[in-house]
């Protein structure tokens, strides 16, 4: 049951990275300023590039997300590697949050008076709060799996 748990995860998250990646390509065309723009024009604009560098920190946490699976499917849970993943996991978390305050700062200074940013500006607060929790979360099972070896560590030890 538990391989078959794991493995539908992963290909969730395979499924999601899929997903975000087809949104990345296919936004910046239906994107208002878009329609009069050429292809060179649409994917050299600096906001466009800048959510392509911020996205990368979203996909190393899929990928971290992954091989943590992996671990939990070969039984390794209790292992550096899997506290390595959650503690990458919460960095790129973290990162990502502040990627996206930081975007949604720039949007609401430069924006232009004929503009509302608000709809941008909703979802910079809906992901900020999805990566803050990601990353409280991720720092959580961190500090418990670390007890966890800490402990089976200290019992190896007196056996």
């Amino acid at each position: 049951m538990k391989r078959f748990s794991t493995v539908f995860l992963q290909v969730v998250i395979v499924l999601i990275g899929i997903v975000a990646v087809a949104i990345l390509i296919r936004f910046p065309l239906t994107e208002g300023r878009a329609t009069n723009l050429d292809l060179w024009r649409i994917y050299s604009d600096p906001l466009i590039l800048y959510g392509y560098a911020t996205s990368i920190a979203f996909f190393v946490a899929l990928y971290k997300a992954f091989k943590l699976l992996g671990y939990i499917r070969q039984n390794k849970v209790f292992s550096s590697n899997a506290v390595g993943a959650l503690k990458s996991i919460k960095y790129c978390a973290l990162a990502l949050s502040i990627l996206i305050v930081a975007a949604g700062l720039y949007i609401k200074i430069a924006h232009s008076k004929d503009d509302d940013p608000a709809g941008f500006l909703a979802i910079c607060i809906m992901t900020t709060f999805v990566s803050v929790v990601v990353a409280t979360a991720a720092a959580i099972f961190e500090k418990v799996l670390q007890n966890a070896i800490d402990i089976k560590s200290e019992n190896d030890l007196t056996i």
